[in-house]
């Protein structure tokens, strides 16, 4: 990865964690879930509204944690919009593959591309699960679980 696209995928990251999009609480959402790393420190509640069809009317997110993982739930919750559960999950396999490095041509659909700012996590096996986190917990309040640890 050159320099330049390095740094500008440090801002993209730094801009989310600094003003993160949909950051509140939802009174009207029909899942939500809290996440929890403890080993970087990392808390959160995934708020989601689902539709009569099953679609993701709305997300939103509350919580406290390092940049990435703040970056990762803003970024997320901008994509929900509209999706089906089934896309929602297909986004996590994708994301984490790429995160993990498990999968080295992932394939991510042309609006979810933005969410390649955060592959350089796969280098720090500990950002992973900061990166990761907002996922694992949206995963959960889909399947109606109430929380979910990364360890």
């Amino acid at each position: 990865m050159s320099d330049d696209l390095r740094e500008l995928y440090q801002e993209v990251i730094l801009d989310h964690g600094k003003n993160p999009r949909n950051f509140h609480a939802s009174d009207d959402a029909t899942n939500e879930a809290r996440g929890n790393n403890p080993l970087c420190g990392d808390q959160l509640v995934i708020y989601i509204k689902l539709d009569a069809d099953g679609k993701i009317a709305d997300a939103s997110f509350l919580g406290k944690g390092c940049a990435i993982s703040m970056a990762s739930a803003s970024m997320m919750t901008d994509l929900l919009k509209g999706r089906s559960a089934e896309e929602a999950q297909h986004m996590f396999e994708a994301f984490h593959h790429m995160c993990t490095g498990e999968g080295e041509n992932v394939e991510l659909d042309e609006d979810v591309e933005k969410l390649k700012v955060l592959s350089g996590v796969r280098e720090f096996p500990t950002r992973v699960k900061c990166a990761t986190l907002p996922w694992h917990t949206l995963v959960a309040a889909l399947k109606g679980e109430n929380e979910i640890s990364t360890e």
